[in-house]
């Protein structure tokens, strides 16, 4: 675990992409199969383990150490891997023992779980305090090192020299320790291939853009379709290599959801590829995401589920045809022959995204603005946006820049008081960083609606951190009370893209995507928004029942 437990580390403190890029190559060249894949699968978030929770993790630490004294320490420190290791009990005589990540992943998968405690804890008497971290964060899965899948992929190419987009069509026909992969890389084999039509293809993405960005941009030269607020998927079916008849439901990082939707899964009669987004259609209308999420993270869905929230793709391209590869055609050849193909699957649960008319940017502009008369017509509540493609554009994995954009609707915001802080996790585990904020009621009080965590620069962090600690009335645990008066307090301006009404919230609405986009140092508490100003948005744009 010395290795893992030192890649990590410096991965977790290493701010520069070209240095994180140096040490994963490093570290995948100097590191022997299959210690290597399994960190590899560990960062990329392909690594879980069944039985092995943060629960586990706390149970051993009350068992190991004064529970007072973890509480106030996990309070200080704001991450649990991190408060382990630290009060963990040293043991010289076996601190640094031999214990690879193999053995660690072999027997967290292999142990039953109720042995599972006894084990782990004999690591963690076997490790030192940077072995303990590396052992906890494998187990809870939360690594926050700054690698995205992307990025180690990217030092795999560098690794073998490839181009990217090579690791990216190779990736998915291996699994975890990846040895074929490594193998392919260092010279000693062919590369992986699937050896079925009914594969995953690495998904092209967008870059936001702003309104200013599109004087640049010939309108001519692309087409857009509405942004729906459901997730991206990729429909797959056909005949696998024996002729026996398959179809899969992946989601955008490549896992296989079909469990969770067998509805749409039984009616892919086809044999294609198709990249689209998951939706819930009920009363003749799209839903909004929140309607959707009753039936995400399900391994499995009853009739009555199924029935309730009835589930289809809206599809926008076509990535395969039969054993034929579309990716390489322009996006106007693959959407020529994705209307061929919805045309002819009248029965398959999917149907076809629509292209917004438009000749400039104003029109396009227009209707973003108001979806429902720019085309969107019922469907307009389930709209965040447009996208707009280039005409020419091939179907490239990753984020190519050029070809792609997404231009979302204009946020929701208002301006709220700041009520509660609690520290952040990793990086932020010294700052309180995740804030807790509300809006007046009519009795005059304040009432919580929303958390956000993201939006804010590193300065503004410290600066807000600072407010916190200065202006603390009481302590919940790990959570601390801002004073929030009419007098006195912080007002900061939110946005958000949604808002529905919620039946778990105590005010009654909860937001969707909400940020802080500003520190309203200049504004006083007794002038923040109210909740009925939150119910006035609500009328204006009216969502489901959360």
């Amino acid at each position: 675990m010395n290795r893992v437990a030192a890649l990590l580390d410096r991965l977790a403190y290493e701010p520069r992409r070209l240095g994180k890029l140096a040490l994963l190559e490093a570290y995948f060249r100097d590191t022997p199969d299959p210690d290597r894949g399994w960190a590899l699968a560990a960062m990329t978030g392909a690594l879980t383990f069944k039985n092995a929770k943060a629960g586990l993790i706390r149970n051993l630490a009350a068992e190991k150490t004064d529970p007072f004294l973890f509480g106030l320490s996990y309070d200080f420190v704001g991450d649990l891997a991190e408060t382990v290791a630290l009060m963990w009990p040293a043991d010289a005589a076996r601190a640094n023992a031999q214990l690879t990540i193999t053995d660690v992943v072999e027997g967290l998968k292999t142990t039953a779980k109720e042995k599972l405690p006894e084990i782990v804890a004999n690591w963690l008497d076997r490790l030192d305090e940077n072995g303990r971290w590396a052992l906890l964060k494998l187990i809870t899965g939360a690594l926050r090192i700054g690698v995205s899948a992307r990025l180690a992929r990217t030092a795999l190419a560098r690794l073998g020299g490839k181009a990217p987009d090579e690791i990216e069509d190779a990736w998915h026909a291996d699994a975890p320790p990846y040895l074929h992969l490594f193998a392919w890389l260092e010279g000693r084999a062919e590369a992986p291939s699937v050896a079925t039509t009914v594969r995953f293809y690495s998904p092209m993405l967008s870059h936001p853009i702003e309104a200013d960005e599109f004087a640049s941009l010939d309108a001519a030269a692309f087409v857009a379709e509405w942004k729906w607020d459901g997730i991206r998927v990729q429909a797959a079916a056909g005949k696998d290599a024996n002729g026996a008849r398959v179809a899969r439901l992946y989601s955008r990082t490549g896992e296989d959801i079909s469990g969770a939707f067998p509805d749409l899964v039984a009616g892919f009669d086809f044999d294609a590829v198709l990249d689209g987004e998951l939706l819930i259609r009920r009363g003749g209308a799209v839903q909004d995401f929140n309607t959707l999420q009753q039936r995400l993270n399900r391994k499995s869905v009853n009739a009555k589920l199924m029935a309730e929230f009835p589930a289809f793709i809206r599809v926008y391209d076509l990535l395969a045809l039969g054993e034929e590869d579309l990716r390489t055609l322009t996006f106007d050849e693959r959407r020529a022959a994705l209307v061929a193909f919805v045309r002819a699957h009248p029965l398959a649960p999917i149907d076809l995204s629509e292209m917004i008319a438009f000749d400039t940017w104003v029109d396009l502009s227009a209707a973003r603005a108001d979806p429902k008369h720019g085309g969107a017509g019922v469907d307009a509540e389930a709209v965040e946006g447009v996208m707009i493609k280039r005409r020419d554009a091939p179907y490239l994995a990753g984020r190519p820049k050029g070809y792609w954009f997404k231009w979302k609707r204009d946020p929701m915001v208002i301006d709220a008081v700041l009520m509660y802080a609690q520290r952040g996790a990793g990086k932020r585990s010294s700052f309180y960083s995740d804030y807790t904020f509300g809006v007046w009621t009519e009795a005059g009080e304040l009432t919580p609606v929303g958390k956000a965590y993201f939006g804010f620069t590193d300065e503004e962090l410290i600066e807000l951190d600072k407010f916190v600690r200065g202006h603390t009335e009481n302590r919940f645990g790990p959570v601390r009370e801002v004073t929030h008066t009419k007098a006195k307090g912080l007002v900061l301006e939110v946005a958000f893209e949604g808002l529905q009404r919620s039946t778990r919230h105590k005010s009654g609405v909860a937001m969707r995507f909400p940020r802080i986009s500003r520190i309203r140092w200049d504004k006083r508490p007794s002038d923040a928004d109210t909740l009925e100003a939150l119910e006035k948005l609500l009328a204006e744009a009216p969502a489901q029942v959360s």
